[in-house]
């Protein structure tokens, strides 16, 4: 009794570990890219437009944000990069925290990854130009149109 009781133990402990990479096996990725302006004085505000590439199809997406901390100045940045761990473009939309710090007079370089609550992954580098110091805690919003 007790051998099938430890083997229906283990049968059921693998079927859930399948069942969990089966579900991330499925998950799918994308390109992404997007223009973001961001200004502010200790407290800073974002917003922006990009696109989704996902399957071959194009989705607009925008973009909105806070920040708080030390923020001073003005800056756009272009973004572009891959998003992952997806099943449908749906699954961008949410809510990237981040905590950061950075500085840019001129133009400049940036490199960042974020994961909302759906557990989407963006791996975004891109080019940043004005004049901004920051040292905060932001929130960026990405919504699939």
């Amino acid at each position: 009794m007790r051998a099938s009781a430890g083997f229906r133990a283990v049968l059921i402990a693998l079927i859930v570990a399948f069942a969990g990479l089966s579900s991330a096996a499925r998950a799918d990725s994308g390109t992404i890219s997007f223009k973001v302006f961001k200004g502010g004085w200790v407290i800073g505000a974002s917003g922006g437009s990009g696109t989704l590439t996902f399957r071959g199809q194009h989705y607009p997406i925008s973009i909105g944000g806070l920040s708080y901390g030390f923020v001073f100045g003005a800056s756009e940045t272009y973004f572009r990069g891959s998003v992952s761990n997806i099943n449908g473009p749906s699954d961008v939309s949410g809510i990237y925290g981040a905590a950061g710090a950075g500085a840019a007079v001129g133009a400049g370089a940036q490199a960042i990854v974020l994961t909302n609550e759906k557990g989407a992954v963006l791996s975004l580098t891109g080019r940043q130009v004005g004049l901004q110091i920051n040292v905060d805690l932001s929130g960026l919003s990405i919504s699939v149109r």
